[in-house]
């Protein structure tokens, strides 16, 4: 009777045993509202996000489309200024690798920089091309349109002989306006998108690889990681190469906007940590809302404050580089290695503290090495 007993209580121990180690791989078990976190980061960060994008798109699309048939100087300023406030909005956007711009590509068609000047050119030459093809890649989007507005030419009335006497300006101007056009149709691909997959997105709250929860975790990583860190900073500054590489800063024809564009998108991502509304001061359940729930503690400091501070920390340091952070890195380029450095202090606490207390893994290769 006493085997007996023993040998049910055992049997009992291991099954409790392997249905706690099942719940553990599978996710942290608490009570936190997940679908409240979702329903927060859909309808009130990601959806208006798109939705100010696309509106701020087809307005490019109408001043291309000015240029075009009229390439002016008032023209040409017009169009500059539209690509401008849609480039800003988009630093909120490009973090949002999932569902259709994950199908798609999103990101590698709007923001691959630098721009191939090459592909560029013989694309323009060629009149034979597919804008989509992994090939053209950095040959579209936002950094394509910054050489075609910003750097054909040192100055605005030789860049405006390209669209007018140079004998090839029929050819310029078409590319220049399918650039934009095809922006356009990516733009409302994307955003029409979430109108149903939304409650796909909400509804998808298990802590699993497959998760929605865990998948934006890692696509914010990611663009903090690389978008940010690295290819807004750390690249140009050299901190992955031998010299610093001041060829490769965001907008680089335009120049004088590189460090508002880190701006907002260092903006972007605190924001999104913290649950804020897209051009709001409400906030929601976030990030740093689920580490605050979780008591996650590190150096008896909330992990939430230290990478909030974090986040002020590298601001402060992106606050004294200069509005060129190519001028910037011939000037002084320990301001930029300083800035990396801050940003990457914040790597540590998110992908390592934050994603453990999450029990959350990283589903994408580091290549840097840290």
């Amino acid at each position: 009777m006493l085997k007996k007993a023993f040998l049910i209580f055992t049997i009992t121990a291991l099954a409790v045993a392997c249905s706690s180690s099942d719940e553990s791989s599978g996710g942290v078990t608490d009570n936190f509202d997940r679908t409240a976190m979702l329903t927060n980061w859909a309808d009130n960060i990601i959806v208006p996000v798109y939705e100010d994008l696309n509106i701020a798109v087809t307005n490019m699309v109408t001043e291309k489309d000015n240029f075009v048939n009229a390439p002016t100087q008032a023209n040409l300023d017009s169009f500059r200024t539209a690509w401008y406030n849609a480039y800003k909005i988009w630093q909120s956007a490009e973090m949002f690798n999932i569902g259709r711009a994950e199908e798609i590509n999103f990101g590698y068609q709007m923001n691959i920089y630098p721009t191939n000047i090459t592909d560029i050119q013989n694309n323009i030459q060629s009149q034979n091309y597919d804008l989509a093809n992994v090939n053209n890649n950095d040959a579209v989007g936002f950094p394509a349109l910054d050489y075609m507005l910003y750097g054909l030419a040192d100055n605005d009335m030789d860049i405006l002989n390209f669209y007018t006497s140079n004998a090839d300006a029929a050819k310029y101007l078409a590319y220049v306006s399918d650039l934009v056009n095809q922006m356009e149709s990516l733009t409302q691909d994307v955003t029409q998108s979430w109108a149903t997959y939304s409650q796909t997105f909400i509804d998808n709250a298990n802590n699993t690889a497959t998760g929605s929860i865990n998948k934006l975790i890692n696509d914010f990583m990611f663009y903090y990681e690389k978008g940010l860190r690295a290819n807004k900073i750390g690249i140009p500054a050299g901190n992955f190469s031998t010299t610093p590489l001041p060829d490769k800063v965001e907008a680089y024809y335009r120049s004088d906007i590189s460090k508002t564009l880190a701006t907002e998108a260092l903006t972007a991502v605190r924001d999104f940590f913290n649950g804020k509304h897209y051009n709001s001061s409400t906030t929601g359940e976030s990030l740093s809302s689920y580490l605050d729930y979780l008591n996650t503690i590190k150096n008896g400091e909330d992990l939430s404050v230290l990478i909030n501070n974090q986040f002020d920390t590298a601001q402060s340091k992106i606050n004294t580089l200069d509005d060129s952070f190519a001028d910037q890195i011939a000037m002084d380029n320990t301001k930029m290695t300083e800035a990396y450095d801050a940003l990457q202090m914040a790597v540590v606490l998110l992908k390592v503290d934050m994603l453990q207390a999450l029990n959350v893994s990283v589903d994408y290769v580091d290549a840097d090495g840290d």
